[in-house]
């Protein structure tokens, strides 16, 4: 067997599993599906490069058949980052979707009813302040001794 054609048996077999894994119901399982068919897509971007071959660097009396490409390493370092990114998210959705399980029917409400009463207090302190800083500078203007000009 070459080493080729075992990346694509272990890339197909990494595939067929997180398509498997994915197809279940629980985001934990949907996780790790995605994680085994993205190492999988990696390894079949890794075996589009072909035989090994020298280091991507032209120099003198090196031929440029024997050079390996180096564009395939470039997917799937940019693959592995966008699997990662995407793997975070995945990882917040399921904490989320646990964090919701455990309250139960209270759902995303707990506490509420404080907050509610507190912004009302001091909505209503603003009010009142604001009437009373009214009532004083009218009062200012009614003792001022100065005519309204129109």
């Amino acid at each position: 067997m070459t080493p080729t054609l075992v990346l694509v048996i272990v890339a197909s077999v990494l595939f067929g599993a997180g398509v498997t894994v994915m197809l279940e119901r629980s985001l934990t399982r949907v996780l790790i599906g995605f994680l085994l068919v993205g190492n999988g897509v990696n390894l079949f971007m890794f075996s589009m490069a072909g035989a090994p071959g020298l280091a991507p660097i032209l120099a003198d009396g090196v031929d440029a058949a024997e050079i390996s490409d180096p564009l395939p390493q470039a997917f799937v370092l940019t693959a592995i980052v966008i699997n990662l990114g995407l793997t975070a998210f995945m990882l917040a959705l399921v904490y989320r979707t646990w964090w919701l399980a455990q309250l139960g029917a209270e759902g995303d409400i707990i506490g509420d009813e404080e907050d509610v009463e507190e912004d009302a207090e001091e909505t209503a302190d603003l009010i009142r302040s604001t009437a009373e800083d009214d009532r004083a500078v009218q009062d200012v203007l009614d003792a001022s001794d100065e005519e309204v000009r129109s």
